[in-house]
């Protein structure tokens, strides 16, 4: 849970988040430092476990 001070991270609405997360960094923007690495979790639901 988020201190009293601290917001938790949001996308704004109307933005397509899957297109957003998917875009890569400009070489300028990694120069800069103005990126965010993102790591994809995705759980196997073929699994017949």
């Amino acid at each position: 849970m988020a201190k009293k001070n601290e917001k938790e991270p949001t996308i704004a609405t109307g933005i397509d988040d899957q297109e957003e997360l998917n875009q890569k960094a400009t070489e300028e923007e990694i120069e800069k430092g103005e990126y965010t690495s993102v790591t994809r979790l995705s759980l196997d639901e073929n699994d017949p476990s």
